[in-house]
């Protein structure tokens, strides 16, 4: 919905009537890169990946806007040979219809890269995942700005509460951009002092000053809260540190047993095991420490079973 709204509120100001299809291509072109949801068969590893190469700059933004430029391009001839564009549309103006596609799919991996599940923006140059934990995954506010201007706009029929929309929008992620990496250097600035290898900040999705951090230091998780309320410089409260457990042998046997497990571990960024024991029989569940809420986390798992005797 938020990608949606983004490509809507941008169409809104005014672009949208310098080509025919012009209110598609923004919309369309700030969702496509989630097209890889379809692909997770694929035996290219940067395609199957969610948030891999349909998200980094090459697939994303420089591959998949001319593609779908294209495809409305030969819809729109379509409809014109069947008579069935309005006279008083806007002429098609080819290249007015891929800016508007590359405009739209940039937000893309912009918006994705503001939340802890994170972009491989890369891709497939390199696997590294990228995230600046400025919004909660489907945040309210920026709904609610994005919302109203686009309401506003078409209310009044002119562009300028649109492009206030995308400015309050802009100021509000850049804001929480801010309020992230003040969380990110609180553990090591004061108690518990610790020297996180991979850190995540999650904004609430109301309460969006506060942050859920979860780090890992040693090979271990610790979970923690920020609340620049509070204090800039020092975490509201901490727990202690909890071994991850992917050194342990049984866990390394269990991280390459099956497909689903590799693929799993692939995209996991901070994962965590744990291993039951009955008799001969182990069983080792993988899970992500960004999201070890019990609400989420078991979808967030993978089970393998070994024997060991």
């Amino acid at each position: 919905m938020t990608h949606s709204l983004v490509g809507w509120a941008l169409a809104e100001t005014g672009l949208k009537h310098r080509t025919r299809k012009g209110l598609a291509a923004c919309i369309l072109a700030a969702n496509m890169p989630d097209i890889d949801v379809f692909f997770g068969w694929a035996p290219w590893a940067p395609l199957a990946m969610h948030r891999g190469f349909t998200h980094g700059l090459i697939g994303g933004v420089v591959v998949l806007p001319p593609v779908l430029a294209a495809m409305l391009w030969l819809l729109d001839r379509w409809q014109l040979s069947g008579g069935k564009i309005a006279q008083s549309a806007p002429p098609m103006r080819f290249g007015w219809l891929l800016v508007l596609c590359w405009l739209g799919a940039i937000t893309h991996p912009l918006l994705d890269l503001q939340n802890v599940y994170a972009v491989q923006l890369l891709s497939p140059a390199s696997e590294r995942w990228f995230h600046t934990d400025g919004l909660f995954i489907v945040s309210p506010w920026l709904l609610a700005f994005l919302s109203a201007g686009i309401w506003r706009t078409r209310k009044r029929k002119a562009g300028r509460p649109a492009i206030l929309a995308l400015v309050a929008a802009l100021a509000f992620i850049l804001g929480n951009m801010g309020i992230s990496a003040l969380a990110w250097r609180a553990p090591s600035a004061d108690a518990p002092y610790a020297r996180p290898d991979r850190i995540f900040a999650s904004p609430e999705p109301l309460r969006f000053w506060r942050r859920d951090l979860v780090w890992r230091s040693g090979g271990a998780i610790t979970h923690a809260r920020f609340d620049p309320l509070i204090s800039m410089t020092r975490l509201a409260d901490y727990g202690p540190p909890v071994a991850d457990n992917m050194s342990v042998p049984v866990v390394q046997r269990a991280a390459i047993a099956t497909p689903q497990v590799r693929d799993f571990l692939a995209w996991s960024q901070m994962p965590t095991a744990t291993i039951w024991r009955k008799g001969c029989e182990i069983t080792v569940t993988f899970g992500d420490a960004r999201f070890a809420d019990p609400v989420m986390a078991g979808g967030f798992q993978e089970t393998v079973r070994l024997t060991d005797c």
